[in-house]
């Protein structure tokens, strides 16, 4: 699928629920201030680690010795990296191994204009190719219309944002969702996305700058307005960089352009740092969602909603948009775990973005955006169980209160 100054006063805290009225109907994310500002076994593992950058006495950030020691097995300079060798994707040097992940942060990298002139991660597949999968696949649902969500995003919206990263093919965007750490309650930097966000699959490795903005333009304002935009506005709660990253084994194996066998664990967690800055990302932005690995059944479910930044044509990546639907089933083969699938017409940039339901009167999330056809009528997402649960699992042990 398509696939900073800080604000003159902390924002509030905030709390997230998710309402359903009746069997199909909407569900909307409201936001209510509220003062202040283990997995089983898998066949998954964690992603490979780096350590975010502190600042050293002239201003410039540091690299911690372990991960330049790290770097350097790898046959990388620091030094040269921040100052542009990442632009450098040799088939040989580009890491695909899960414990090959580094992310050195490269402060300032991601300005207003380098921001809004990344492109949508696609990820596609044809109408042909779903209408000849075996197993359980419902019929193709009606388009829904995507609906712009009310702003500012930080009070009626779930804790979404957008995660920038550098591809051969240049800065690419998805979405993401800051999602609560069972291991480490109230201080979470974990964020959901989808695999292809971070890692390019069976035909390369980890990309590079890897980094989440939360509630990204909280105004909305639009392209005209934003010609001056300073990084205060576009990234109200700052620049987070992703010093963990962990995606499925399946989907580094078996990860392609359509989706490919790895479509169905097509899913990634983040652990993340401030660009600058000291509180947890959960403190910062004040909300986080609790993560639903329990991979109910489609038929199970009365509603759906997937929210996210799509940027490909007609939409332009600045603002919030959101899905409502009963979800269907999408088997791409029978040996492969059944996608949720809705109607929805978000195009490329709302690859990864999270998909929600209520369980007992809470928000969580249930899957993330992954594919969709060409034609941009639907999306369908992974379901989360004991793999996605026990990648989950181990980077809030291992890596979750550093």
């Amino acid at each position: 699928m398509r696939s900073t100054p800080a604000p003159a006063a902390p924002r509030p805290r905030r709390r997230t629920a998710l309402a359903a009225a009746g069997l199909l109907a909407a569900l909307a994310l409201t936001m209510t201030a509220c003062g202040g500002s283990e997995g089983g076994e898998a066949d998954s593992e964690p992603g490979g680690a780096s350590q975010a950058a502190g600042t050293g006495a002239d201003g410039r950030p540091e690299v911690p010795a372990g991960l330049a020691d790290r770097l350097e097995e790898h046959g990388i300079d620091v030094d040269r990296w921040k100052d542009g060798g990442w632009k450098d994707w040799d088939r040989d040097k580009w890491l695909s191994e899960a414990k090959d992940f580094v992310n050195p942060v490269i402060e300032g990298l991601w300005q207003p204009d380098r921001m809004k002139s990344a492109k949508e991660a696609d990820k596609t597949i044809g109408t042909k190719d779903a209408a000849a999968d075996q197993g359980a696949t419902d019929p193709e649902p009606a388009p829904v219309e995507a609906v712009a969500e009310k702003t500012p995003y930080h009070r009626n919206a779930a804790p979404v944002g957008k995660v920038f990263f550098d591809s051969p093919e240049g800065s690419m965007v998805c979405s993401g969702t800051v999602v609560k750490d069972v291991n480490h309650p109230g201080k979470s930097n974990l964020v959901w996305t989808a695999g292809h966000c971070v890692h390019a699959g069976g035909s390369g490795g980890w990309y590079r700058n890897l980094t989440f903005v939360p509630s990204y333009n909280d105004l909305g304002r639009s392209e005209t307005e934003l010609a001056d935009a300073t990084t205060g506005e576009m990234a109200p709660y700052g620049t987070w960089w992703a010093d963990w990253a962990s995606t499925s084994n399946q989907w580094i194996r078996g990860g392609a352009q359509d989706g490919g066998d790895g479509a169905a664990y097509d899913y990634s967690v983040l652990h993340v740092e401030p660009e600058q800055g000291g509180k947890s990302l959960e403190e910062t932005v004040g909300a986080a969602l609790e993560v639903d690995f329990s991979a109910p059944s489609a038929t199970e479910i009365a509603g759906m909603g997937a929210w996210g930044y799509p940027a490909a044509p007609p939409y332009n990546g600045l603002t919030m948009f959101k899905c409502v639907d009963r979800p269907g089933r999408l088997s791409l083969s029978p040996s492969l775990p059944t996608m949720y699938r809705i109607g929805c017409t978000m195009t490329g940039g709302s690859s990864g973005g999270g998909w929600f339901r209520v369980v007992d009167g809470e928000t969580v999330l249930v899957s993330n955006t992954s594919i969709g056809p060409l034609e941009n009528t639907w999306l369908a997402g992974p379901q989360l169980g004991r793999e996605a649960e026990a990648m989950y699992q181990n980077m809030s042990r291992t890596y979750g209160g550093q």
